[in-house]
C-alpha cells in the first residue's frame, strides 16, 4: 500500500473514533517503512505480534510511538531487551507468564502495564484465559510488584458477520466491570481492548476504548 493510502486510512479512522478511544495499529507482517508511514500519519500506538518484527521496526520508528505487544508471548521471549521495548503487554493469559514478566521487570526497575487476554469465544486453538477463570487470574497477578493490571483484551472471531462478535464483547465487558468493582490492590481497570478491522464498530458500541486495526490501515496482508 502506498504511503498516501496509509495516511488517508489513518486520517479516516482517527476522525471517526470517539473521544477517549485509543487506536493501535496492528503491524503484524508489515514493513518498518509502512509502520513509520502510519506513525507519521498520526498513529500513536504500534501493536506487534512477534518480538523479532518489533525489534526490526523499532530500529526505524523508535520512540515516535508507544509499543504494545498483542501476540502470544512465550516465556523464552520475556527478556530484558524485550520488556524495555514495550510500553504495554496486552496478552497475558497465565500466572507463569505474569511471574516471568514481573521477575524480569524487577531486574530493570520497571512496572509493566498489562492487559489480561480473555478467550471469550472459548476456542481451544486460541490463547487467553477462559472467562470463568479471568477474575481469579487477576487476583493472583495483583500480588506481583512489577506488573500492573490495567484492563482486559479479547479477540472475538476474525471473520463472519460483524454481529457475531457482539456476545464475546458483551461478556468481556461484564467481566471487566465486575473486576473493576472489586477494588483489588495493584489493579486499575482502565482499558478494554476489543475489536479489529471487521468488528471494531461493534466493539466500540460495547465499551471498547482500545481497538486494534491492521487491514484498514495497511491493506490486506497479501498485498504487502
Amino acid at each position: 500500500m502506498t504511503s498516501k493510502s496509509i495516511k488517508q486510512n489513518v486520517a479516516r479512522l482517527l476522525a471517526e473514533l470517539p473521544v477517549g478511544v485509543e487506536l493501535v495499529a496492528a503491524a503484524k507482517t508489515r514493513t518498518a517503512e509502512e509502520i513509520l508511514e502510519a506513525v507519521q500519519a498520526g498513529i500513536k500506538i504500534i501493536g506487534e505480534n512477534y518480538v523479532k518484527e518489533a525489534r526490526e521496526a523499532y530500529k526505524l520508528v523508535g520512540k515516535r510511538a508507544k509499543w504494545h505487544f498483542i501476540g502470544t508471548l512465550q516465556k523464552h521471549n520475556v527478556r530484558r531487551n524485550v520488556l524495555e521495548l514495550f510500553d504495554m503487554i496486552e496478552s497475558v493469559d497465565s500466572l507463569d507468564i505474569a511471574k516471568e514478566i514481573d521477575k524480569r521487570c524487577a531486574q530493570i526497575g520497571k512496572i509493566m502495564p498489562i492487559l489480561i487476554e480473555v478467550n471469550s469465544g472459548r476456542e481451544p486453538q486460541k490463547s487467553g484465559v477462559l472467562p470463568d477463570a479471568a477474575e481469579q487470574l487477576v487476583r493472583e497477578i495483583s500480588s506481583l510488584g512489577n506488573i500492573k493490571v490495567t484492563g482486559l483484551m479479547t479477540m472475538g472471531p476474525r471473520f463472519g458477520n460483524t454481529e457475531d462478535s457482539r456476545p464475546y464483547f458483551v461478556e468481556t465487558r461484564k467481566i471487566f466491570d465486575k473486576i473493576k468493582g472489586l477494588g483489588l490492590p495493584n489493579v486499575e481497570m482502565r482499558y478494554l481492548s476489543m475489536g479489529m478491522t471487521n468488528s471494531y464498530k461493534v466493539a466500540l458500541q460495547e465499551g471498547a476504548n482500545i481497538i486494534r486495526i491492521g487491514t484498514r490501515i495497511f491493506g490486506e496482508r497479501d498485498q504487502v
